[in-house]
């Protein structure tokens, strides 16, 4: 299953990044990480059911990938 992050939205209520984490492991993901310097989380999700978090308007999900420097 591929890495997602998963951050809080400025301005979103702090409830929503406990919401969000509960949705993806009733959905079927495992928190992989917890950000302590923004308020987010990595989770192991099925990507055929990504769309599940993205319907959130209080968080940003995005595909973990590799970052590369020139």
């Amino acid at each position: 299953m591929p890495l997602f992050n998963v951050t809080l939205k400025d301005n979103a209520p702090a409830d929503e990044l406990t919401k969000a984490k509960e949705k993806a492991k009733s959905d079927g993901g495992e928190i992989k990480h917890e950000f302590t310097l923004i308020k987010g989380f990595t989770v192991e999700f099925p990507e055929d059911k990504v769309g599940v978090l993205q319907t959130n308007d209080h968080i940003h999900v995005e595909q973990d990938g590799e970052v590369k420097t020139q």
